[in-house]
């Protein structure tokens, strides 16, 4: 998820990239990346975050949550930026 948010980054040429892959299911899973399994990764100009969570439900609502997900994580680093605080969005 970190590489194809800094990839999404530097091609589009954005201040930020996001990413979010994993295992949404009905099928796919394993013992090691079960269903439910889902990464998430904001990339700007000094740093990258990777969220791992756990989701579960339908290939549906985890494909929502993740990117529900997605959107808070990029939202908060919005919030942080704007307000010019060095605090770590991933710190809930």
């Amino acid at each position: 998820a970190a590489e194809m948010a800094e990839g999404v980054r530097r091609i589009m040429k954005t201040d930020f990239g996001i990413a979010v892959t994993g295992i949404a299911g009905p099928a796919g899973g394993t013992a090691e990346k079960p269903v439910g399994l889902v990464y998430i990764a904001l990339a700007d100009a000094s740093d990258t975050i990777t969220q791992r969570i756990d989701l579960t439900g339908d290939r549906a609502r985890i494909r929502n949550m993740a990117k529900l997900n997605a959107f808070d994580l990029l939202r908060r680093k919005l919030m942080e930026t704007a307000s010019g605080k060095e605090k770590h969005v991933h710190d809930k």
